[in-house]
């Protein structure tokens, strides 16, 4: 992936203390990951990215929506999405990234590029199983459960209509197991 300048954030030049970024995310975003998941998305981007002498601490937060389709309709919609996630940066002899929490930096690194952990942020928290809230509420209306619904009706007057046209001779027979 090309590094963009917007997620670099060269923290040798920053005082001491608390700073503040935010960032937009849309699909030009993903399109970096070749991540092809969402028709559209749009989600903010909070970093507060503490430096201390030895260390540095970042909490991202995020909220914002993507549009998916719907897992049992196909209709796509607009998911409503945030999460959040801390990191702590060290340093170290040489770079090491093993654990999701702690990320280890070589001596002499002087920035750091945060778009790696915004992308699986934002993956990792939209749900395998995404239903249209109008599923849910009953007042999704789309073609397709249009159809079906008429397609079931016609269905169950079909049956209907079987039952009421029983053969004599079944009656008779059926008489037969009642007068023992």
């Amino acid at each position: 992936m090309s590094k963009t300048k917007e997620f670099l954030i060269p923290f040798v030049g920053l005082k001491l203390g608390k700073h503040h970024f935010e960032y937009q995310i849309n699909n030009e975003f993903f399109k970096e990951f070749e991540y092809d998941e969402f028709q559209s998305s749009d989600i903010k981007v909070k970093l507060l990215f503490e430096k201390k002498s030895n260390m540095l601490e970042l909490e991202f937060k995020h909220k914002g929506t993507v549009n998916v389709p719907c897992d049992l309709t196909g209709e796509d919609f607009d998911l409503p999405i945030k999460g959040k996630m801390k990191l702590i940066v060290r340093f170290g002899e040489e770079f090491n990234d093993d654990n999701e929490e702690l990320l280890i930096l070589p001596h002499g690194e002087f920035e750091i590029d945060v778009a790696q952990y915004i992308y699986e942020m934002i993956a990792l928290s939209v749900p395998q199983k995404r239903i249209h809230p109008g599923v849910k509420d009953g007042s999704l209306q789309t073609e397709a459960l249009t159809k079906l619904n008429e397609l079931s009706v016609k269905e169950q007057k079909e049956e209907s209509n079987k039952e009421e046209d029983i053969d004599p001779r079944w009656e008779k027979l059926k008489k037969l197991l009642t007068d023992k």
